[in-house]
């Protein structure tokens, strides 16, 4: 049985993140609550990073709040993917803080 994940407003789920969704039942329902756009910053949080083992800790981390009730990642200044609407001033400038790599 095919178990419905829905998508964010501009990425869609990933792999990996699909089959925790899918085999946490209780994240699932969360999930699958969240506004798009909610959805959206969870999939942004868990595939900015650049270390697979990183990866996996976020979406580990992810099903964990997600079962506490958490709707959004914490800390987390939001998509900057989306292009439907300017990146916030503060965003700019958390952004421009960050060290080039």
């Amino acid at each position: 049985m095919m178990k419905k994940i829905s998508s964010g407003t501009v990425h869609t789920v990933p792999e990996d993140l699909r089959k925790a969704l899918v085999a946490d039942a209780a994240a699932r329902v969360v999930w699958n609550d969240l506004t798009p756009l909610a959805r959206n910053e969870w999939i942004c949080w868990v595939t900015f990073v650049k270390k697979d083992e990183t990866r996996k800790e976020h979406v580990q981390r992810m099903t964990n709040q997600l079962q506490e009730g958490k709707r959004r990642p914490c800390c987390w200044i939001g998509c900057t993917h989306r292009t439907d609407k300017p990146v916030s001033p503060s965003v700019k400038a958390i952004l421009s803080r960050r060290k080039k790599i």
